[in-house]
């Protein structure tokens, strides 16, 4: 496969893609001209979303069904995606913090799904594209791995792993030209945290989808979004640790 450059023409696999976030992304993507692979567990959901973009974007689109707990699938998953130019990573769960602290299974589910499946499919990747010399590989991780807090430390945990992940990923990548591109949003407005109370700065998907975009644009190695939050967990990882365990956020 050819080398291409970022922009109209090139096909992009993005994973997770009946979230929120995702839709947004694909939208964005659609309207700058790329094809698309969408997978999701939801097939109906895929079908639906995928000619929505085809209207709209007047762009070649494809669907493929993807579990992120079988990990045994992920080898064929990524072979029957044909050749793509880039990934975007945008599967996880947030689950009850106090559910998953009490349940052993809905403990896993989260870890698993936030970690583990993400690294399981992104090793199948950087293979490929290692191999290939080319490429790009977005990874959505979150603000809440940047210092774990009491009421999503489960959660933010799983995220701060995926962001040491990308970090020593795209180190690896880097001489082989392949670029990875790690995403830190703050609160998103979509339904993984519809109803949930004190969200600061709760930016809409359609915002954090065009700062991801820009950010892969420029090659960007960290995309925080809104931007500010990069100034916030900044300022929040010099507050001492005898004053943030007494923190009740």
């Amino acid at each position: 496969m050819s080398k291409k450059t970022f922009g109209k023409g090139c096909r992009v696999l993005i994973v997770g893609a009946t979230s929120g976030i995702a839709k947004e992304l694909c939208r964005e993507f659609a309207r700058h001209g790329f094809d698309l692979v969408l997978a999701a567990r939801d097939e109906e959901e895929l079908g639906i979303l995928s000619g929505d973009l085809k209207i709209r974007g007047n762009v070649d689109v494809r669907v493929v069904l993807f579990d992120a707990l079988d990990y045994a699938s992920h080898p064929d998953f990524w072979k029957s995606c044909g050749e793509v130019d880039g990934v975007v990573c945008c599967f996880g769960v947030l689950s009850d913090e106090k559910e998953a602290q009490r349940d052993p299974k809905a403990c896993r589910v989260l870890i698993e799904t936030n970690y583990n499946a993400n690294i399981s499919l992104l090793n199948e990747v950087a293979n490929s594209f290692e191999d290939r010399g080319s490429g790009f590989i977005c990874v959505l991780s979150s603000v809440a791995g940047e210092r774990a807090r009491r009421s999503n430390y489960l959660y933010g945990s799983a995220k701060g792993g995926l962001s040491a992940y990308s970090e020593g990923l795209r180190s690896r990548l880097f001489p082989a030209g392949v670029s990875v591109t790690t995403v830190k949003p703050g609160p998103v407005d979509t339904g993984m945290t519809f109803g949930m109370d004190k969200l600061p700065l709760l930016a809409p998907p359609e915002k954090v989808a065009s700062d991801i975009y820009r950010g892969l644009r420029r090659g960007a190695d960290v995309v925080w979004t809104p931007a500010p939050w990069r100034i916030i967990m900044g300022l929040l990882r010099f507050v001492p640790s005898g004053l943030w365990k007494r923190m009740d956020f």
